[in-house]
């Protein structure tokens, strides 16, 4: 029963995905900083048109079904056919900034001498230069795909590839599209120097083939003119898995990706300056119907690739690079097992390396003593240490149990590649609930020791990836503790055999335990707040949108608990209302490392209860998928996470209000020193880290 107090119930969540693109325009503001440099202000535009499209094919993708199918509720905000329209409208806002912001980027450049030029503003040399290259590096993977004037007969385009849809007029107008084709050539192409000049020119490989269309098309059709302009569809990421006994799950997978060819379109961004004919027919042949979003923009589609523009200038171009630290817990041991051994270990990367977590692998891969190792994987490299590791385990004769998620979004080929390069060594290869994803961070490793088999655990916020490690923030624990690895083993054995039942003392474990113990603390901490000894929580998540457990921090804030809130993507939560959230602040802070990790800190009347976790506060991580959070107990390593907190609510350069106004509005300085917190952190850290090494020396 709501209170007459309180606000009506509209206004108590706001829709996640509009928040979603509030996050996403934060992406923008750093594209648009110019005290970034330049380079990355480049990439961060990248960045941004790279989560655009995966909002779409996850996020517009599931409303428009919803819309659709009419199988799930309708939004709690307003109908979802209006929520539909904000959200285009608001893609459109956004939009408009970002071209904007293009323009200015490559001014910016253009002031150090980086050009991203078109061809026709060259000069004759670099126009054979291009020709020449063209020719030789270009026209070989060209293969133009005809589009049929049958009323009947649609085209099928690959959502991940861009393309150049050409008009070739003669007596009569024909169509095609040519894939751009970024696998076999490079999309940003350097220009050799004239000796005269200093200036650098970048071509994109999208205008290098516009420019040479005629030849490209010459000699196969007539025409008096032609003329391409490019557009990329965006589909419907779900698929389908049909429940045929017979067909394995990895076979079953495979054919439920190849659906994603076939699946729903949902946005198409085409070049503004296509002629509307040309648009009319894209959307006729493509199937797209007035819930899908055809948007004009810029000239050029699949963005994401600029996260990869070159820096062709000097070094201060891009960010100074900040070196991953050495754990000297880790350093000081010849082995990682004997440093497990003596205290528990906490990396934070990317401030800290990921090599201690490939190496802590690799040794159990080889060491006698080791006999058997238990992973999840839900992400990791296509070039993965980690794997390697695990497939000389087996050679080593190892008992390996690799739980591989197979419903990674995004990264399923990837997954369903190893999988079967694991089985085909004889690793044990399970894939988990049907019903749940594993999204658990878990490796387990036993060890023959004095006394009998020793449990090695390691418990963390982020994939075994070493790409991500170098971008995204997380935690990873190591610990000995008996308890806490016996526990982790039991996540395998509940994962393998989902039809027992597990007790969970000291692990969160969804969908067991998570969700009960984080609304039990919250209840704790009203209690603390009603008897007045003070109620305070502190929570750093991806994603906050669980309606349950954002009207539990309602009644905490209404009872004086006070809550502080770092959200980097979605947050439904309303912070500031009257009588309802007045003790509520939230935070949300982009920069140059992506803020993964997920920490919950219960204050428990000055002896904080720590924890780290996989789970992100969403209904889908708490109630359908296994993921595992992990109590902090060692006091040294507390007061690391919480100091690390402490400075990204101190983040004076970075940091970002998140209200019901979703203005993105920077965290005011005030007289406040202004602090950019993970520069913060890493300089912490490497203090920390010096520290700890100079307390070794001494004891």
């Amino acid at each position: 029963m709501i209170s007459k107090e309180v606000p009506d119930i509209k206004v108590r969540y706001f829709p996640k995905e509009l928040s979603w693109l509030a996050f996403n325009e934060r992406v923008l503001q750093e594209a648009k900083d110019p005290t970034n440099p330049v380079i990355e202000r480049m990439r961060f535009l990248g960045i941004y048109s790279n989560n655009m499209d995966e909002f779409f094919q996850v996020r517009v993708a599931d409303l428009k079904r919803r819309i659709l199918l009419s199988r799930l509720p309708s939004s709690e905000f307003e109908d979802d056919e209006a929520l539909l329209h904000q959200i285009q409208d608001k893609v459109m806002e956004l939009g408009s900034k970002f071209n904007t912001i293009y323009q200015m980027v490559l001014k910016d450049l253009a002031r150090h001498n980086i050009h991203v030029s078109l061809p026709e503003d060259l000069t004759p040399y670099h126009i054979d230069w291009l020709r020449s290259y063209f020719n030789s590096n270009v026209l070989q993977h060209v293969s133009p795909i005809l589009i049929s004037d049958s009323p009947d007969k649609n085209i099928n385009l690959d959502d991940t590839k861009t393309y150049l849809v050409v008009k070739m007029d003669s007596d009569k107008t024909q169509y095609a599209a040519v894939e751009i084709p970024v696998n076999e050539t490079p999309r940003f192409v350097q220009l050799p120097p004239e000796k005269t000049r200093k200036h650098k020119h970048i071509v994109l490989l999208d205008d290098i083939m516009a420019y040479f269309l005629h030849e490209m098309f010459r000699g196969f059709f007539k025409f008096d003119s032609i003329c391409g302009y490019s557009m990329k569809l965006t589909r419907d990421a779900e698929y389908n898995l049909d429940d045929q006994v017979e067909d394995g799950l990895l076979d079953k997978m495979s054919k439920g990706l190849k659906q994603r060819l076939h699946s729903e379109p949902v946005r198409l961004v085409f070049d503004a300056e296509m002629p509307e004919e040309m648009q009319k027919m894209l959307k006729k042949k493509l199937g797209l119907t007035h819930y899908d979003s055809m948007l004009p923009a810029g000239r050029y589609r699949n963005f994401k690739d600029f996260i990869g523009f070159p820096n062709v200038g000097r070094n201060y171009l891009e960010n100074k690079p900040l070196p991953p630290l050495t754990s000297d817990a880790f350093a000081r041991h010849n082995s990682a097992f004997k440093a497990i051994s003596q205290q528990d270990i906490l990396l934070y990367y990317p401030y800290h390396s990921f090599n201690h977590m490939a190496e802590f692998v690799r040794q159990a891969a080889f060491d006698p003593r080791v006999t058997q190792i238990k992973i999840n994987i839900y992400r990791v490299a296509k070039h993965s240490r980690i794997i390697t590791s695990l497939l000389n385990a087996a050679r080593n004769g190892k008992i390996v149990t690799v739980m591989v998620e197979l419903k990674a979004r995004f990264d399923e080929q990837n997954n369903i590649g190893w999988a079967r390069v694991l089985k085909d060594a004889g690793i044990k290869v399970i894939f988990g609930i049907r019903s749940l994803k594993v999204h658990s961070k878990l490796c387990v490793v036993h060890r023959r020791e004095k006394g009998g088999i020793a449990k090695y655990a390691h418990i963390g916020t982020g994939n075994f990836h070493e790409k991500t490690a170098r971008i995204y923030t997380d935690f990873s624990l190591f610990t000995k503790h008996t308890e806490i690895a016996n526990e982790c083993d039991d996540v395998f054995r509940f994962i393998e055999y989902s039809y027992k039942e597990f007790p969970f003392q000291h692990l969160l474990v969804s969908p067991i335990n998570q969700r009960k113990q984080i609304s039990k603390m919250i209840s704790h901490e009203i209690k603390l707040a009603e008897s007045g000894s003070g109620g305070a929580i502190t929570l750093k998540i991806n994603n906050l949108v669980d309606q349950q457990l954002i009207d539990e921090l309602y009644d905490a804030s209404k009872a004086g608990v006070k809550i502080r809130l770092i959200v980097r993507g979605m947050c439904s939560l309303i912070a500031g209302i009257p009588k309802l959230s007045h003790n509520i602040r939230v935070i949300s802070i982009v920069d140059r490392f992506l803020e993964h990790s997920r920490v919950m800190v219960f204050h428990n009347e000055n002896n904080p209860k720590v924890f780290i976790s996989s789970a992100d506060w969403m209904t889908r991580n708490l109630d359908h998928r296994v993921e595992v959070g992990v109590p902090i107990y060692c006091e040294k390593l507390k007061e690391m996470i919480l100091h690390t907190l402490e400075l990204q609510f101190r983040d004076r350069a970075k940091a970002r209000l998140v209200d019901i106004s979703q203005k993105n509005s920077y965290v005011r300085r005030g007289n406040r020193k202004k602090i950019r917190s993970q520069i913060a952190i890493y300089d912490y850290l490497k203090q920390w880290e010096k520290a700890d090494a100079e307390s070794a020396q001494n004891n």
